[in-house]
């Protein structure tokens, strides 16, 4: 595993175990939300986004993270692993939940100068928790049909179903 590429719903962990890897293979971790996101929110255009993720996977090692469809076919044609997190609703509720709680109270910044509020986190239509709804079933649908795609199959395919067996298989590395 030299280039991989973490994927899973909104409030998964991607992030979080992207940067466990990094740690634990001594590799550059690319955050995906920092190349589309520029301050106040504001998202950059898909030309800009796909040159910044081009650039960025210019090495031959890293672990990225993210969902971003426009940018699939840069990351997973130069990847050798993708890291599917297929957590159940429940955990990912919980864990998105929680995150966004503590992001709003104690104002950490998530990429860029951009930061949570009650408002956009609460009662806004941009909700990441919405969001989080609105995608969670897409997500596995759509990550179960990729990864039968025939330009798939040199990917190392490693599909995590708990944060259980995810501590496990990290340890494993």
């Amino acid at each position: 595993m030299q280039r991989i590429s973490v994927v899973g719903t909104s409030g998964s962990g991607k992030t979080t175990l992207a940067r466990q890897i990094s740690q634990r293979l001594a590799i550059p971790h690319i955050e995906l939300d920092y190349l589309h996101w520029e301050p106040n929110w504001v998202e950059v255009p898909n030309d800009v986004m796909r040159d910044r993720v081009s650039q960025s996977l210019a090495g031959d090692r890293w672990v990225v993270d993210g969902n971003y469809s426009i940018v699939r076919d840069i990351v997973w044609p130069r990847a050798d692993t993708v890291v599917w997190l297929d957590y159940s609703w429940l955990v990912v509720m919980r864990r998105i939940l929680w995150r966004t709680l503590s992001r709003v109270v104690t104002q950490q910044e998530v990429c860029n100068g951009n930061y949570e509020t009650w408002q956009k986190s609460f009662l806004s239509r941009d909700s990441i928790l919405l969001w989080a709804i609105q995608t969670y079933g897409k997500n596995r649908q759509k990550y179960q049909a990729l990864l039968q795609e025939s330009d798939c199959t040199h990917l190392n395919f490693i599909r995590l179903t708990s944060p259980a067996v995810t501590k496990d298989w990290l340890l494993s590395l």
